[in-house]
Order: C-alpha cells, then structure tokens, then sequence
C-alpha cells in the first residue's frame, strides 16, 4: 500500500489496467468505466456557462465521477448536506446550477448514461484551486460557506493514509454516512479512491446490509455514533465476510459502553475521529479503557488553549493559511501530547450526530404571525431534545384556543421542517406569558433550563416490563404513570393517553428491540379503539418485518384492544 500519496496525482495519472475501483452490489465497477464517467462529466460540463454548481447524488462512484468531471472542467462544487427546500434555496444566489438528484423545481442536470467522453486522459489539476465549497452553520446559526482548495484536500488525505494507512491495508471502504458532508467525502471517496481501496457505491442504512457484501473481501466500516451505539444485539456477520478491519467513528463522541459493543458486536473498538468542517481532522482517540477521553492530534496538527476562555485552537496543514484556527469547543490540555474535549459553546448542538442550529428555529418560529417571541435550548442529561419557549401573539393565542396545544405544536412543526432535519425538531413546547429576564432585562439559558426542570422530572415514558422478545417479535407491559408528562392539560379532569404519544413509544420501543431503518415512511391502518388512563397496565406487542422495513405493533388490555396499526421505515435518503 502507498505510503505517501498526492490526491492531485493520483486522481489524474491512470490506474493499473482493469483495477477495482468499488462495487455497486456484487458488482465490480473497473477503473476505465470510472474513468469514462468522469470524462464524460467533464465533457457535459465544459459546455455549460457558469463556474459554480450544486451536487447531490446517492451513489458514491456516480458522486466521484461527477466531482472529479466538475474539477477537469474548471468547476467548483458546492456541496449541500441535504436537500431540504430551505437548503436548495439557499444556494440560488451562490450557483449557476444544480447537479444529480436535486427536486425537479431546481432544474437537476445530468449526462445521460450512455454519453461518451470526448477523451482517454485526465489533466493536470491545480492545487490552489478551489474545488469544493461545504456549508456549516456558524454561532448565529446562518449557513457559513466554506471554501476547500484542491491541495487542503490533497494535504488531508495524506495524513489519514499516515496516521490510519497501514492498518486498513487495501481492504474495501464500506460507509453508513453520506459523502455530502466532509466525513464521508474524505473516507468514503477521496482518501479510498487516492489509495486505491474499493468503495461501495451505496451508503448502507442499517448494519445487517454488510451480509451483502462480497464475501472473502476484506473490508472497513465508516460510521456514526447514531449507528454504532444502535448496534443491534443479534447482527451475525455471515461466514466468509467476518468482522472489519478498521471501525471509524466521527460526527459526535462515542459513549464507552457504546465502543465496547461495537467491539462486541464488530470484533473491532471504533477509531473516532475528531474534527470539523473547517479545520478537517483534528485528533483521533480508541476508547480500549473506560474514562479514556483523552484526544490525540492528527500528524501535523498543532493545538493550544486559550487561557482566558478555554477554548481549543489549531493550526493545520489542512486550513487555508498558517494561522490559528478557534474552534467552538471547551478544552482541558492532559499533557504536552493529548487533550480533553469539554463541549460546545455555540448555538450549534449536535442531536443524533446531526448539526441542529437553535438560532435557525428561533428566527423561522418568529416569522410567524402567530409568535411573539421564542427562544430555543437544547436539554442536558440524557437523551438530548431541543426544547422552545414561545409568546403568543394575539393570532397565535386565538388560534391556539381554537385547535388545541397539540394541533398547534403540530402546525409549528410544519412550520420548521423545510430549514430543519427530523432529528433535530422540537420535542419540548412550552407557552409562556413572557420569557424571563434577569436583572440587566436579558432571558438567560438558566432560567430557561429551570423552566423545564420540572419537564425534564416529570416521566415521558410508562414503568415497563419485558416479557418476552426474539430477533422479529417483543412484548411488553407498560402502565403510564398518573404524573407523566403528557397527561398535563390532557384532557382537564380527565387525563388520557394521546395517540401521537402511543405512537412515539412504539417507534421508540422498536427502535430499542430491532434495527430498524433510520427515517420514518408511512403508517398504515392506524386504529385507535379504546382509551389509555392512567395507572392501568396494557400490553404493546411489536412484530418486525425485516424484508418490509415494517413495524407492526398491537396494544391491548384487561378491557380489549386499545390501539394498533403498520409502521413503514426506509433509508434517509429515499
């Protein structure tokens, strides 16, 4: 395997004849019919005017094609994270067009399939040119441009091929991330196909999918921790794949009993990867011993703290220039050679891995007629929710008495959706007559979080009981507390269980017993017969159709049956 390599070179020299690049199924996908795509992208947009574009496609080999095509023409690529309404226009006033998979609103342009390129050779490239833009979400929550040359991306890679190189070997590079983020660019399509490792087309959604890989093959797994600390108790690896070379963990950290049943389950403890948009890889860690939390840098990042406010700062051959980068993270020096990570300071929280901006939930809330004001926090302890406080207007405070709470949380929830992933919507909605204020008149995140305290107290889940379970079948006793959560204002006098919230613990009990797909689909022949009060033990009954990504779930009692109905899952980006 190469010990040092320039992405530049490699990604414009030809490679050895008929070499595996990657797979597409069982499939393998050669070097020249990757070569073709890319001059054919080349070709396709070398005849467009513009020097800007948008890319999304699923396909990781298509997605490599495209973006390498983009560079031979001169063409830079602004790389989206999804393809959210919000997201795409967004972008409108920064590009002069929109490649691969995006809605048909936004005019998508591809070459057809059968197009061929208008050569058999690939062009220097040059190492100052900018050839990807990334996006984050800064301190005020607008989405920050981030501009990559070409030789930062060339200088990243060589230092993972440094650092991780000689233990991946020339396994395969299998991912559950996507390559639309700098995660999953660099080591799922840049560093792989730099050091000649075969990639896999597909981003896999749920772990049993890598029994599908091609058997014999070594192979390394590029995940998250929203899926390794998902790992599903009974995933059996099927005899001529075996456990992976190399486990890599990023977007988040890793909780210790999350590592140690990845190491259970995969055979392997997950490298994480600690880093940024921004500045690339930072520091990596292996949890081999609990409180293990110390962060050792990547070759040739330097790092300090900043003695007044506590903050990490880097220098890196993978920035832009020589000088000190600020992150937004606390950290605690352990010695000269390593650090401690103590969390973020900015508007940014991370919920499920995934970057959540408060501020972009508090200024959509408050373009609506019906809202005053509204502030947005982020829980601590436990499972992380974010959490809004919202004033009425007079329209909101009628319109609330006219559909209910739940209704109208239902109506904000819509409201967000197109500027906020799933994941990262609010859980927690609390109407107030005014935000509080301290002595200067400014409402403090304290005073917030002393709001919901007594939220966070209260139960949002039944006292439960196992009874029985197997690899597609659970059941349960749950009896729903007389002080849980959802009882308040539910209904006066009367508290009953709401359907919304019978629903939301079967998906979270399905989730806990079997690996289900990550994005919710549709939900079928939903019946609801008979009440749920308080203090009454019933029995859920969860069956789990794998080939279907199918939840179906039954609630009963001692008075008949209360609920049931199909719930369908499918991968994030079907």
């Amino acid at each position: 395997m190469v010990k040092s390599l320039d992405m530049l070179d490699a990604l414009t020299v030809a490679g050895p004849p008929c070499r595996t690049v990657g797979w597409r199924g069982e499939r393998p996908v050669p070097y020249e019919e990757l070569l073709e795509r890319v001059l054919v992208w080349r070709r396709f947009l070398a005849r467009l005017s513009g020097q800007r574009f948008a890319l999304y496609l699923s396909d990781s080999l298509e997605f490599g094609s495209a973006l390498f095509g983009a560079w031979q023409a001169g063409k830079t690529i602004f790389l989206p994270g999804d393809k959210l309404p919000a997201t795409c226009a967004g972008l409108h006033h920064s590009v002069d067009g929109y490649l691969g998979e995006f809605e048909v609103d936004w005019e998508p342009l591809s070459p057809p399939q059968d197009t061929v390129g208008d050569a058999t050779r690939l062009d220097p490239l040059p190492p100052e040119f900018v050839g990807i833009v990334l996006f984050t979400s800064g301190s005020t929550g607008a989405a920050q441009a981030i501009p990559k040359k070409l030789a930062q991306l060339s200088s990243e890679i060589r230092t993972l091929e440094r650092q991780f190189g000689t233990m991946m070997g020339g396994a395969d590079v299998v991912a559950t991330v996507s390559h639309q983020h700098i995660y999953g660019l660099l080591f799922k399509v840049l560093w792989p196909l730099t050091a000649q490792r075969g990639i896999h087309a597909k981003s896999f959604s749920f772990l049993e999918e890598i029994n599908a890989l091609p058997a014999q093959r070594d192979f390394v797994l590029v995940s998250s921790p929203a899926h390794l600390k998902r790992l599903p108790q009974n995933l059996a690896l099927v005899s001529g794949i075996g456990a992976p070379r190399v486990v890599f963990s990023s977007g988040g950290p890793l909780s210790y009993d999350a590592a140690q049943e990845t190491k259970r389950v995969l055979g392997v403890v997950p490298i994480e990867v600690y880093g940024s948009s921004e500045t690339g890889g930072i520091a990596w860690r292996k949890q081999h011993v609990q409180n293990h939390e110390m962060w050792m840098p990547m070759p040739g990042v330097k790092w300090r703290i900043d003695v007044e406010e506590g903050l990490l700062e880097v220098r890196s051959p993978n920035l832009p220039d020589e000088n000190w980068f600020r992150v937004a993270d606390r950290a605690v020096a352990v010695d000269d050679q390593c650090f401690q990570l103590l969390g973020r300071i900015d508007r940014i929280v991370k919920i499920e891995e995934k970057r959540v901006s408060l501020s972009v939930i508090e200024r959509q809330l408050k373009t609506s007629p019906l809202i005053a004001e509204a502030c947005a926090i982020a829980t601590e302890g436990g499972r992380q929710r974010v959490a809004v406080f919202i004033v009425l207007s007079a329209e909101g405070s009628a319109k609330m008495a006219e559909v209910g709470k739940l209704e109208f949380n239902r109506i904000m929830r819509d409201r967000l959706s197109p500027f906020v992933e799933s994941v990262g919507l609010p859980r927690i909605w609390r109407y107030l007559d005014a935000l509080p204020v301290d002595a200067q008149g400014k409402t403090t995140y304290s005073a917030l979080r002393d709001l919901i305290r007594k939220d966070v107290a209260a139960p949002i889940f039944p006292q439960q009981r196992l009874i029985e379970r197997d690899s597609q079948h659970a059941l349960l006793q749950l009896t729903a507390p007389s002080n849980l959560l959802y009882f308040d204002g539910h209904f006066a006098g009367v508290p009953i269980l709401a359907g919304v919230v019978q629903v939301d613990w079967v998906i979270f009990y399905g989730r806990q017993y079997f690996p289900l797909p990550p994005a919710f689909r549709s939900i079928h022949a939903l019946k609801f017969q008979r009440i749920i009060p308080p203090e009454v033990p019933f029995m859920l009954e969860l069956i789990y159709e794998a080939t279907q990504s199918c939840l179906i779930f039954k609630i009963t009692s001692s008075a008949g049956q209360h609920a049931s109905g199909r719930i369908i899952f499918g991968a994030e980006d079907d």
